[in-house]
Protein backbone atom coordinates (compact mmCIF):
# COMPACT_ATOMS: atom_id res chain seq x y z
CA UNK A 1 0.00 0.00 0.00
CA UNK A 2 1.22 3.47 -0.84
CA UNK A 3 2.57 5.45 2.15
CA UNK A 4 0.71 8.54 0.92
CA UNK A 5 -2.57 6.64 1.01
CA UNK A 6 -1.86 5.39 4.54
CA UNK A 7 -1.09 8.94 5.61
CA UNK A 8 -4.39 10.18 4.11
CA UNK A 9 -6.32 7.41 5.88
CA UNK A 10 -4.71 8.33 9.20
CA UNK A 11 -5.51 12.02 8.67
CA UNK A 12 -9.08 11.11 7.70
CA UNK A 13 -9.51 8.98 10.86
CA UNK A 14 -8.14 11.83 13.03
CA UNK A 15 -10.42 14.41 11.39
CA UNK A 16 -13.39 12.06 11.72
CA UNK A 17 -12.59 11.54 15.42
CA UNK A 18 -12.30 15.32 15.98
CA UNK A 19 -15.68 15.89 14.35
CA UNK A 20 -17.30 13.15 16.41
CA UNK A 21 -15.73 14.38 19.66
CA UNK A 22 -16.75 17.97 18.95
CA UNK A 23 -20.33 16.95 18.16
CA UNK A 24 -20.48 14.85 21.32
CA UNK A 25 -19.36 17.81 23.44
CA UNK A 26 -21.95 20.06 21.77
CA UNK A 27 -24.66 17.47 22.47
CA UNK A 28 -23.62 17.13 26.12
CA UNK A 29 -23.51 20.90 26.59
CA UNK A 30 -26.96 21.22 25.02
CA UNK A 31 -28.23 18.53 27.42
CA UNK A 32 -27.09 20.73 30.30
CA UNK A 33 -28.89 23.76 28.87
CA UNK A 34 -32.00 21.65 28.32
CA UNK A 35 -31.80 20.29 31.86
CA UNK A 36 -31.50 23.80 33.28
CA UNK A 37 -34.47 24.88 31.18
CA UNK A 38 -36.47 22.11 32.89
CA UNK A 39 -35.39 23.44 36.28
CA UNK A 40 -36.28 26.95 35.13
CA UNK A 41 -39.80 25.88 34.15
CA UNK A 42 -40.39 24.12 37.47
CA UNK A 43 -39.07 27.14 39.40
CA UNK A 44 -41.39 29.42 37.43
CA UNK A 45 -44.35 27.16 38.23
CA UNK A 46 -43.32 27.16 41.87
CA UNK A 47 -43.07 30.95 41.99
CA UNK A 48 -46.48 31.31 40.34
CA UNK A 49 -47.97 28.86 42.82
CA UNK A 50 -46.34 30.68 45.71
CA UNK A 51 -47.98 33.91 44.62
CA UNK A 52 -51.35 32.17 45.13
CA UNK A 53 -50.15 30.77 48.43
CA UNK A 54 -49.09 34.23 49.59
CA UNK A 55 -52.47 35.67 48.66
CA UNK A 56 -54.19 32.94 50.66
CA UNK A 57 -51.97 33.56 53.66
CA UNK A 58 -52.51 37.33 53.46
CA UNK A 59 -56.13 36.84 54.46
CA UNK A 60 -55.07 35.13 57.68
CA UNK A 61 -51.74 36.67 58.52
CA UNK A 62 -51.83 40.28 57.44
CA UNK A 63 -49.34 41.25 60.15
CA UNK A 64 -46.72 38.75 58.85
CA UNK A 65 -45.66 41.33 56.32
CA UNK A 66 -41.92 40.61 56.42
CA UNK A 67 -42.31 36.95 55.40
CA UNK A 68 -44.64 37.85 52.56
CA UNK A 69 -42.27 40.58 51.37
CA UNK A 70 -39.37 38.08 51.27
CA UNK A 71 -41.42 35.77 49.08
CA UNK A 72 -42.37 38.62 46.76
CA UNK A 73 -38.74 39.77 46.57
CA UNK A 74 -37.55 36.25 45.77
CA UNK A 75 -40.13 35.99 42.98
CA UNK A 76 -39.15 39.40 41.58
CA UNK A 77 -35.45 38.44 41.66
CA UNK A 78 -36.21 35.19 39.86
CA UNK A 79 -38.29 36.85 37.16
CA UNK A 80 -35.57 39.44 36.47
CA UNK A 81 -32.64 36.99 36.68
CA UNK A 82 -30.68 36.58 33.47
CA UNK A 83 -28.09 33.95 34.35
CA UNK A 84 -28.52 30.47 35.81
CA UNK A 85 -26.52 31.58 38.87
CA UNK A 86 -28.92 34.49 39.51
CA UNK A 87 -31.89 32.15 39.16
CA UNK A 88 -30.31 29.68 41.56
CA UNK A 89 -29.69 32.47 44.07
CA UNK A 90 -33.35 33.52 43.82
CA UNK A 91 -34.34 29.88 44.26
CA UNK A 92 -32.27 29.64 47.46
CA UNK A 93 -33.85 32.87 48.70
CA UNK A 94 -37.27 31.41 48.01
CA UNK A 95 -36.50 28.23 49.94
CA UNK A 96 -35.75 30.24 53.06
CA UNK A 97 -38.83 32.41 52.64
CA UNK A 98 -41.02 29.31 52.20
CA UNK A 99 -39.71 27.84 55.43
CA UNK A 100 -40.71 31.07 57.17
CA UNK A 101 -44.13 31.02 55.52
CA UNK A 102 -44.89 27.50 56.68
CA UNK A 103 -43.62 28.35 60.15
CA UNK A 104 -46.05 31.29 60.17
CA UNK A 105 -48.89 29.03 59.02
CA UNK A 106 -48.38 26.92 62.13
CA UNK A 107 -49.68 29.89 64.17
CA UNK A 108 -52.99 29.92 62.28
CA UNK A 109 -55.05 26.75 62.74
CA UNK A 110 -57.81 28.11 60.48
CA UNK A 111 -55.27 28.66 57.72
CA UNK A 112 -53.85 25.16 58.07
CA UNK A 113 -57.39 23.77 57.68
CA UNK A 114 -58.25 26.00 54.71
CA UNK A 115 -58.88 23.85 51.61
CA UNK A 116 -57.29 26.37 49.28
CA UNK A 117 -54.15 26.49 51.42
CA UNK A 118 -53.99 22.69 51.66
CA UNK A 119 -54.41 22.30 47.90
CA UNK A 120 -51.67 24.85 47.25
CA UNK A 121 -49.40 23.04 49.71
CA UNK A 122 -50.01 19.74 47.88
CA UNK A 123 -49.32 21.34 44.50
CA UNK A 124 -46.17 22.89 45.89
CA UNK A 125 -45.05 19.51 47.19
CA UNK A 126 -45.61 18.02 43.73
CA UNK A 127 -43.61 20.80 42.08
CA UNK A 128 -40.82 20.35 44.64
CA UNK A 129 -40.61 16.66 43.68
CA UNK A 130 -40.46 17.53 39.98
CA UNK A 131 -37.85 20.19 40.70
CA UNK A 132 -35.73 17.69 42.63
CA UNK A 133 -35.89 15.28 39.67
CA UNK A 134 -34.95 18.09 37.25
CA UNK A 135 -32.00 19.04 39.48
CA UNK A 136 -30.79 15.43 39.55
CA UNK A 137 -30.99 15.26 35.74
CA UNK A 138 -29.13 18.57 35.46
CA UNK A 139 -26.34 17.35 37.75
CA UNK A 140 -26.14 14.04 35.89
CA UNK A 141 -25.87 15.88 32.55
CA UNK A 142 -23.28 18.23 34.03
CA UNK A 143 -21.26 15.29 35.36
CA UNK A 144 -21.30 13.54 31.98
CA UNK A 145 -20.24 16.74 30.19
CA UNK A 146 -17.50 17.61 32.69
CA UNK A 147 -16.18 14.03 32.59
CA UNK A 148 -16.01 14.20 28.80
CA UNK A 149 -14.08 17.44 28.69
CA UNK A 150 -11.66 16.14 31.33
CA UNK A 151 -11.06 12.71 29.74
CA UNK A 152 -8.31 11.99 27.27
CA UNK A 153 -8.37 12.43 24.28
CA UNK A 154 -11.63 14.40 24.25
CA UNK A 155 -10.02 16.95 26.57
CA UNK A 156 -7.75 17.96 23.68
CA UNK A 157 -10.76 18.76 21.52
CA UNK A 158 -12.47 20.52 24.43
CA UNK A 159 -9.43 22.65 25.12
CA UNK A 160 -8.99 23.47 21.41
CA UNK A 161 -12.59 24.68 21.10
CA UNK A 162 -12.71 26.39 24.52
CA UNK A 163 -15.28 24.14 26.20
CA UNK A 164 -15.47 25.05 29.88
CA UNK A 165 -16.60 23.02 32.87
CA UNK A 166 -20.16 23.64 34.04
CA UNK A 167 -21.16 24.11 37.66
CA UNK A 168 -23.36 21.61 39.42
CA UNK A 169 -26.66 22.61 40.98
CA UNK A 170 -25.58 22.67 44.61
CA UNK A 171 -26.79 24.01 47.90
CA UNK A 172 -24.67 27.04 48.66
CA UNK A 173 -26.12 27.90 52.05
CA UNK A 174 -24.45 25.71 54.73
CA UNK A 175 -27.54 25.81 56.97
CA UNK A 176 -29.61 24.10 54.27
CA UNK A 177 -27.20 21.14 54.32
CA UNK A 178 -27.75 20.51 58.02
CA UNK A 179 -30.15 17.84 59.21
CA UNK A 180 -33.18 19.54 60.78
CA UNK A 181 -33.55 19.12 64.52
CA UNK A 182 -36.81 17.51 65.55
CA UNK A 183 -37.93 17.97 69.13
CA UNK A 184 -40.97 16.49 70.80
Amino acid sequence: MNSGLIFLIIIWVIVLYLIMAYNKLIKLRNNIHNAFADIDVQMKLRFDLIENLVNTVKWYASHEKETLEKLTLARTNFMSAQSPQDKLAADNMLSWALKSLFAVSENYPDLKANQNFLQLQNELSDIENKLAAARRYFNSSTNEYNSSIQSFPTNLVAKSFNFKEEKFFAIENPEEKEVPKVQF
